[in-house]
């Protein structure tokens, strides 16, 4: 797969942080960029398959979810 150049801007504690990392685990700043952007985008994914095996259930309301928290002991 060939790359695509990219102008990233990060905080200047961030990028310094990255940069460390980069020595410490023998990975180019590039690699952990990629592997930062691959994991959030499969978080992404994970997120949206919950929300559409779950579009069938029924709606709460606040005032049931609470009710439903103190009945639980959770609140």
């Amino acid at each position: 797969m060939q790359s695509v150049r990219a102008t990233v801007c990060p905080d200047p504690r961030l990028h310094k942080a990255l940069k460390l990392k980069a020595v410490e685990t023998s990975k180019s700043v590039s690699e952990l960029t990629n592997d930062a952007i691959r994991a959030a985008l499969a978080e992404d994914a994970e997120d949206l398959e919950a929300f559409e095996e779950r579009a069938a259930e029924p709606l709460l309301s606040y005032d049931e979810m609470v009710k439903r928290l103190k009945e639980d002991g959770r609140l």
